[in-house]
């Protein structure tokens, strides 16, 4: 059951897979009741079996289409159970053209033995999901019917689309978006170290221990959506520290980073600071990057006194000030994201 835990961690991201692992588990279980009960038939084989057993010779395009499989698959399938004899084709008396999928006296005598076992799988999978069993039942068909009207691909590829030319804002800190300065910060924290006490002094309690000292705190927001944040720590008269820089992983690539970035040294240079410093861990290699094309010069040891135990790269700002680059709060300059 581990994976299922981890696949249901990705959400939708992993809705395929999740789909996957599902039906894999029930074709197993299912190959397991029919060995047990000494049938020699395969679940896979079920969907094609079970329709031409209620309809008839049918064609391979007719099955795939009910089925909701590919006209290849089902014909590879046909192949198999005709080796099988389960199966046999036929030429259509009114179309010599057209070739139908007939069961055989053998196939058809399997199925109709099957009537208690599949009784039984009914009843044992409902006992075995309970309720859920039919919340699950309801929402496959929910699903099925949603995706017929809604084709997925169309609606991912237009959000993909919304999300190219999306409006990438930079706002300032406002009391309702606390909870993602803790949330983006302790993602990555958690990922590749681990959240020391005095991340979550900060991260708890932004108002107290970066906005009351003199700092300031600054959010990236996509289509509503908060994806990023950094802060400007005051450490001392004129000396500040960039620090709790977070972005969801799911929108890198945007400029959600720089952009932050940009908008902390500004205010460090609005405010007239005469020093601009950073901690980070020399794992983080895109990060480091970033702040070196940002103006950030690494030093040749750790900073003396430093509060973090991940910390072994000290970092301080030494390029010029920038044209000035306002961020007014409630009205924050957009940049049209491009490719």
């Amino acid at each position: 059951m581990g994976l299922f835990m981890y696949l249901a961690s990705l959400g939708e991201l992993a809705l395929g897979s999740r789909l996957k692992a599902l039906s894999d588990h029930f074709y197993a279980a299912a190959d397991e009741v029919y060995r047990s009960c000494g049938v020699s038939i395969e679940s896979r084989w079920f969907p094609l079996l079970r329709y031409l057993w209620e309809n008839g010779a049918t064609t391979v395009s007719d099955v795939a289409m009910a089925i909701g499989q590919t006209h290849s698959a089902v014909s590879q399938l046909a192949d198999k159970l005709v080796r099988a004899g389960l199966v046999k084709r036929r030429k259509d008396a009114r179309d010599g053209r057209r070739s139908l999928l007939v069961l055989t006296e053998k196939g058809r005598g399997a199925l109709t033995s099957l009537g208690p076992v599949w009784v039984a799988i009914r009843r044992g999978a409902m006992a075995s999901l309970g309720q859920d069993g039919l919340t699950l039942l309801a929402a496959l068909a929910a699903c099925e019917k949603a995706l017929q009207e809604r084709p997925v691909v169309a609606s991912i590829l237009a959000e993909h689309a919304a999300l190219s030319t999306a409006e990438l804002e930079i706002i300032s800190f406002e009391p309702a978006l606390k909870e993602h300065f803790y949330r983006l910060n302790a993602a990555w924290l958690e990922r590749y170290f681990r959240l020391e006490d005095i991340d979550r002094v900060v991260l708890g309690d932004p108002e107290r221990y970066v906005l009351k000292p003199g700092g300031a705190i600054f959010f990236a927001r996509l289509r509503g959506e908060v994806i990023g944040t950094c802060a400007l720590l005051h450490e001392s008269p004129g000396v500040y520290e960039l620090s709790k820089m977070g972005v969801d992983e799911s929108f890198r690539g945007l400029g959600a980073g720089r952009r932050l970035l940009d908008a902390a040294i500004a205010e460090f240079h609005r405010r007239k600071g005469r020093e601009l410093f950073l901690e980070s861990n020399s794992r983080l290699k895109t990060a480091l990057r970033m702040y070196q094309q940002a103006g950030f010069v690494m030093q040749p040891s750790v900073r003396p006194g430093s509060h973090y135990e991940r910390a072994d790269v000290y970092m301080v700002y030494e390029k010029k000030p920038p044209r000035p680059h306002p961020l007014v709060r409630g009205a924050a300059k957009r940049t049209r994201l491009s490719r």
